[in-house]
């Protein structure tokens, strides 16, 4: 946190100067008390404090101990001040100079305190922000001035700067100089500052569940957005000089050439944000106004979900726990990239790991850890590519195998030969529905007797936006929706009442009106017919309608379901789904 972190007293703190209503309890013990922060962090904090000197608040931020939202919301309790959100900042530079023109404050010296004060009019009450709302020199100069009119609140970080920026309007802010030079960016890139923001954008997307973080500058602006459920909603609108700076950071803590523009690179680092240790994979992608830095966050304590807590339908999940049992073969998986296939495969191998079998997974990269598991990471840059990891694996005498992906026709034939010699084989592949990955495995010179005889079963996934509990509300579905629901609804669907529901909005998700993600799936078993057909090289068109005939749920019919019971919305399928799909 880059500002309201230092006003925060430390436990070591005793000023003799405190207007605002301070509370005589310790940040730490109330941290503690709000299940915040851990004992053995705040006294590492305090270790630390005790060295180096610094707010605890902005030192716990900084060891990823706790997050910004939830240091301000005990801050306030503390201090019983209010914290301002966005929307409740001004957005008029003229507010900061009534604010100006009222106190009759200097404003190169309101830049210096980082101190920024407004009103709606001459008489109104003034509204102070400032990064350490705690320091004597504040309170001496505005108390003694304005002592019935000051109202000290709360904000984030970027909040302040953003207010900041706008009263400081073209001069330049030395703490993110929009520079070239590399000493310089690397010297600005390691300052409390843009430290302090990268931490708080970390902490911010994990309490804001999302999955990734995009920083995209654009000519004159650059955006923070995050990735939530899904959905890509932007979180940060500042100005361009401050990208720089922000950019190196990132680069300099992912092990990335911080000079090196003109090129794509990928990067990773550990971390620990909001009591959470993250794994983050960082990729840089050059642009016309700078390079797009996208960041995927993959918290490691995160426990592996079982199969039947995916989505998958009763008769689904029957199914597939069928398929997984099976002594050898292949099954694949396949989706987009976001689909939650790595999800499903990882719940698959919990779900038949009872340690009596040996299990080997190559992936790129490994995203979790499973108990009991041999994890291989696969490392093309040196010419370790899944296919040649495949073919030492096989000298391992496993049982499953778990390949992260089938990209090309030499990675496919080594996993045929596996199934065939007696393997079970788990994989995804990148295709839009199910049917789809008998053709796209020919298309890859697979011959197509191997892909009859060795692929067991497909399953196609996407994942939808649960409705959030809070706000939701009932629905009717189209005359059209309902009746196909009719001819498809399993039997022990059919018994339950429909809960069709619709997205609302609340506080607690964010106005969004969902929280959370289901899958939605469509399974396609090879039958004998199927495999004649595949063989036959017949198209895509013939194999789904022969699938429809067998009985197949795709994976529009499979989300109506879900919408059936409560669990998403029609608009919600709709927009993952297409007609193609149908």
């Amino acid at each position: 946190m880059s500002n309201l972190s230092h006003s925060v007293p430390s436990q070591a703190d005793e000023s003799p100067h405190l207007p605002i209503n301070f509370m005589p309890l310790r940040l730490g013990e109330m941290l503690i008390a709000n299940q915040l922060a851990s004992a053995n962090d705040i006294q590492r904090g305090l270790d630390f404090q005790k060295r180096f000197g610094g707010r605890l608040g902005a030192i716990l931020i900084r060891m990823g101990a706790i997050s910004e939202d939830g240091l301000l919301n005990t801050l306030a309790e503390q201090l019983n001040l209010t914290v301002l959100l966005t929307t409740q900042l001004p957005s008029d530079i003229n507010q900061l100079l009534t604010g100006l023109e009222v106190t009759g404050l200097d404003k190169e010296w309101c830049l210096d305190q980082e101190l920024v004060v407004w009103a709606e009019d001459e008489n109104a009450q003034l509204c102070c922000l400032a990064r350490d709302p705690l320091a004597d020199t504040l309170h001496e100069v505005l108390d003694n001035r304005f002592p019935e009119r000051i109202t000290w609140f709360l904000a984030r970080n970027q909040d302040l700067d953003k207010l900041l920026d706008l009263l400081a309007k073209a001069r330049p802010n030395e703490a993110f100089t929009n520079t070239d030079d590399v000493n310089l960016l690397r010297e600005l890139a390691e300052g409390a500052p843009v430290v302090e923001f990268v931490n708080n954008m970390f902490s911010q997307a994990i309490d804001r569940r999302a999955s990734d973080v995009h920083v995209e500058p654009e000519e004159h602006t650059f955006f923070v957005r995050y990735r939530i459920d899904g959905v890509l909603y932007e979180h940060l609108n500042l100005p361009r000089e401050r990208f720089n700076p922000i950019a190196s950071r990132i680069k300099l803590i992912s092990g990335l050439d911080i000079a090196e523009r003109r090129l794509p690179q990928d990067g990773r680092l550990n971390t620990r944000v909001s009591g959470q240790d993250l794994d983050i994979r960082v990729s840089c992608l050059p642009g016309v106004h700078g390079e797009s830095i996208v960041m995927r966050l993959l918290p490691k304590e995160r426990q592996t979900n079982r199969l039947d807590r995916l989505g998958f339908a009763n008769d689904h999940l029957e199914l597939f726990k069928r398929w997984i049992s099976e002594p050898h073969g292949i099954i694949l998986v396949t989706g987009p990239t976001g689909s939650g296939k790595s999800t499903t495969l990882y719940a698959a191998l919990d779900e038949v790991n009872d340690r009596t079998q040996k299990i080997i997974t190559v992936e790129d990269p490994v995203e979790y850890q499973l108990k009991g598991v041999t994890q291989v990471q696969a490392h093309s840059d040196i010419g370790y590519t899944f296919a040649s990891a495949l073919r030492a694996i096989l000298r391992q005498d496993p049982d499953i195998i778990m390949l992260g992906e089938i990209r090309d026709r030499e990675t496919a034939e080594i996993a045929i030969q596996a199934s065939l010699t007696g393997h079970m084989v788990l994989s995804t592949l990148h295709t839009n529905d199910a049917v789809s990955a008998f053709t796209r495995l020919v298309d890859m010179g697979v011959e197509p007797f191997l892909v009859a005889t060795s692929v067991r079963a497909v399953q196609a996934q996407r994942l939808v936006r649960r409705l959030c509990p809070h706000c939701a509300k009932p629905s009717k579905p189209l005359a059209a929706i309902n009746q196909r629901l009719q001819e498809i609804i399993p039997a022990y669907l059919a018994k339950q009442p429909a809960k069709w529901m619709e997205a609302v909005g609340c506080t607690h998700c964010q106005g969004t009106g969902y929280q959370g993600r289901v899958g939605i799936y469509e399974l396609v078993y090879i039958t004998t017919e199927l495999q004649s057909l595949v063989l036959n090289r017949a198209p895509v068109n013939e194999l789904r309608r022969l699938a429809l005939r067998e009985g197949f749920r795709n994976l529009r019919e499979d989300g109506w379901l879900k919408a059936y019971q409560g669990i998403t919305s029609i608009e919600e399928v709709l927009r993952v789904t297409d007609e193609g799909m149908v």
